[in-house]
């Protein structure tokens, strides 16, 4: 599209009153130089997060956009509800709670998108230098990391990483459901892209508290792998040699 920027900054928000601002500023902060815009998604949250998010488009109004969900939907349909609005070539995924390091997109958007990325290259997943979070949260996700990476073999060793550089066209080349935002390499690999992986920062949320529970994750993160096990061994996408895509090499 005409005037469409380089890169977008897709940042889904649930109930995150205090974080809206520092999250945005740091952003506008990290990837000056760059070419971007930021796409925020408001989950029907029920604390101030609309009104911190209507304050920031007011203050950042040619790089900020905000959608809101007239219900609660999840955080993989809130991306999926920015993606329909994105106009990068490259989608930066950003959680709401400051965790993850915009100065991690522009270090790795010099080294590796500005030099000429892969053609093949869909996504960019971050793996956590450090996790600030209990032992036992680390150790449940150890554990859920190394069952889906022996099921899926999608390439990732930390899925559960916020942090995600995404091909746009590979982005809206995958099914939506659910909790998909966890299967995000093993869905790209599916696809027909290449997956890589990058080491990022990992920080301690700004403001708030988590949303998600041991039990819950448990329970979805166990029907959700079944569901992906099926998935993926049920064929890849077909690329007709007119496309020019380099998928078909």
């Amino acid at each position: 599209m005409a005037n469409s920027p380089a890169l977008s900054v897709l940042i889904p928000f649930f109930n995150e009153e205090g974080n809206v601002h520092p999250v945005i500023d740091e952003v506008h902060s990290a990837l000056a130089g760059i070419d971007f815009e930021i796409v925020c998604v408001n989950d029907c949250s029920g604390d101030a997060t609309s009104v911190e998010l209507a304050e920031s488009m007011a203050r950042h109004p040619h790089t900020v956009t905000v959608l809101n969900h007239v219900r609660r939907r999840g955080k993989s349909a809130a991306l999926f509800t920015g993606l329909k609005s994105v106009r990068g070539t490259w989608v930066q995924l950003l959680d709401g709670d400051g965790q993850n390091d915009p100065h991690d997109t522009a270090r790795l958007w010099a080294e590796i998108i500005v030099p000429g990325a892969p053609p093949r290259l869909g996504i960019i997943a971050g793996k956590r230098n450090s996790r600030n979070d209990s032992g036992f949260k680390w150790l449940q996700s150890r554990v859920a990391n190394g069952v889906r990476r022996f099921v899926l073999r999608d390439d990732a060793t930390d899925t559960g990483c916020g942090w995600k550089l995404v091909r746009t066209e590979a982005f809206r080349d995958l099914p939506f459901f659910a909790s998909m935002h966890r299967f995000l390499p093993a869905l790209v690999k599916r696809a027909g892209w290449d997956v890589r992986e990058e080491r990022v920062n990992d920080r301690e949320r700004m403001a708030g508290v988590s949303k998600y529970g041991f039990l819950g994750r448990l329970g979805a993160g166990l029907f959700d792998l079944v569901g992906m096990f099926w998935l993926t061994r049920r064929g890849g996408y077909g690329i007709a040699a007119e496309w020019n895509d380099p998928r078909a090499d």
